[in-house]
């Protein structure tokens, strides 16, 4: 759970109150030039260096807008279209498939023919007392117990347990994308907050520096203040790292070989409401589910192949037809050939069949129990993350702006001092960072859900 702290309202209140009674006069530092700052002649001629740096800091970055986008930003429908169809997992189980379901071809099959030729006496002179003697033979056999028929049907159901395989990974690889795609989102938003962060705590300490070399500020808490800049350097560097990273991750899961650093994308920050209920969401899941659906074809696979071990355990006769011709002699003739299963019935393999069977079956109810707990888990954290992203997006992110207006009217009117100006712009930054982090959660609640449910939840 996101740790988050509320500006103190009342602590700057006071500060704005003594500025009506009585006006306070700001101490002037020594001028300085600001970097990445463009001051006119008269404008610095006007202002103090404190007011000069009040002035260039940035309004803290609203984390319910979308950051800012490069040409050509994919969306998150694109991003999965991409992941449909180049996602080197996806094509693989896409080839097993096929692979699969030529199985069916196999399976189908019947028994082919056999046709034979048999000569005797060939070698030597023919006569009256030995002729030449040829046979013909066509012989074939027969399968009892509906065998093909249950090899058929246990094909049919592992492609369709196969299938129902593809889609479930299909499924996960879009959790997965739209995972990646929401922490990418989510980096260029914390990015932009912690490189303003960065840049205004840098004017906080260059200011800090002057009144050091004023005499204004001891040593000891100038180098105190200026270690702290090595926080806002290190979270911004954090930050592009997770960007890049995050921006990486996608890239591969949509099956690009080499990352680019021009790959960019495009979102809402603000998660959408989910409209539906746990109920519906839940029957949703149990009917499309396709891991559950695997288990069911699962099932069916393994009672045909039960069925199928009880027919191998049957007699297969073979019928024969024979042509005969011995030197001017014609004749024909048939055979019957019945293997007596007295000691080997496949007693072994119907017991084998009928435990894989038994085993399915309670693996099916086992997946059932998984999709109703994925369904729950997936709510609950939706409605929590939901409940406090909310409670940002409607209070603490108005709050904190009133809170930063009050402190920066006492500041430029001398209510209060530049440091108290400034940490109350940081600590309205760090609630917007709290409220981006609420609506990452939100997000990722929503993509489980719509994992959990094989479907999508989000309007």
């Amino acid at each position: 759970m996101t740790t988050f702290r509320k500006p103190q309202l009342a602590a700057l209140l006071p500060a704005a109150i003594l500025f009506a009674a009585t006006t306070l006069a700001v101490t002037p530092l020594r001028a300085q030039a600001v970097p990445d700052q463009t001051l006119s002649s008269s404008s610095t001629s006007d202002q103090t260096t404190p007011a000069a740096y009040a002035a260039s800091a940035s309004s803290v970055p609203d984390p319910r807008t979308s950051p800012p986008s490069k040409p050509g930003a994919l969306t998150l429908a694109q991003v999965l279209d991409l992941a449909r169809s180049k996602n080197p997992t996806i094509l693989a189980a896409e080839q097993n498939l096929q692979a699969v379901r030529a199985q069916e071809l196999q399976a189908g099959v019947r028994q082919n023919p056999n046709f034979g030729i048999t000569g005797a006496d060939i070698t030597e002179p023919a006569s009256v007392n030995n002729p030449y003697a040829y046979a013909f033979q066509v012989s074939r056999l027969f399968e009892r117990g509906q065998k093909r028929k249950w090899r058929l049907e246990d094909a049919r159901a592992t492609t369709s347990q196969t299938r129902a395989q593809l889609e479930d990974s299909i499924r996960q690889t879009e959790l997965a994308v739209k995972t990646a795609f929401t922490r990418m989102l989510i980096a260029k938003q914390s990015l932009v907050l912690s490189s303003a962060s960065l840049k205004d705590f840098g004017h906080e300490v260059d200011i800090a520096h002057d009144r050091f070399t004023a005499g204004d500020l001891g040593k000891l808490d100038y180098e105190r203040l200026d270690l702290q800049l090595g926080d806002f350097e290190s979270d911004q560097a954090n930050d592009i790292i997770n960007l890049r990273q995050a921006s990486d991750q996608l890239q591969t899961l949509i099956g690009v070989e080499s990352p680019s650093t021009g790959f960019d994308i495009t979102g809402d920050v603000v998660p959408p409401v989910v409209s539906q209920t746990r109920d519906q969401i839940l029957q949703t899941a149990l009917t499309n589910r396709p891991d559950y659906a695997a288990t069911r074809f699962g099932v069916a696979a393994a009672e045909a192949n039960s069925r199928l071990a009880i027919a191998n355990g049957t007699a297969d006769p073979t019928l024969e037809g024979e042509f005969d011709l011995t030197g001017p002699e014609r004749s024909a003739g048939f055979n019957i050939n019945i293997p007596l299963r007295i000691f080997d019935r496949n007693q072994g393999n119907k017991d084998t069949a009928r435990f894989q069977a038994d085993a399915s079956r309670l693996t099916e109810t086992a997946a059932r129990f998984q999709v109703i707990s994925d369904v729950d888990q997936a709510w609950i954290a939706y409605i929590q993350s939901k409940r406090l992203s909310d409670r940002y997006g409607a209070h603490y992110l108005d709050e904190s702006s009133d809170v930063l207006s009050i402190a920066q009217y006492a500041f430029e009117h001398g209510g209060i001092a530049l440091i108290d100006y400034l940490d109350a712009l940081r600590d309205a930054r760090s609630t917007t960072l709290d409220a981006l982090n609420a609506y990452q959660q939100t997000w990722l609640a929503i993509h489980q859900l719509s994992a959990a449910s094989a479907t999508e939840v989000a309007p």
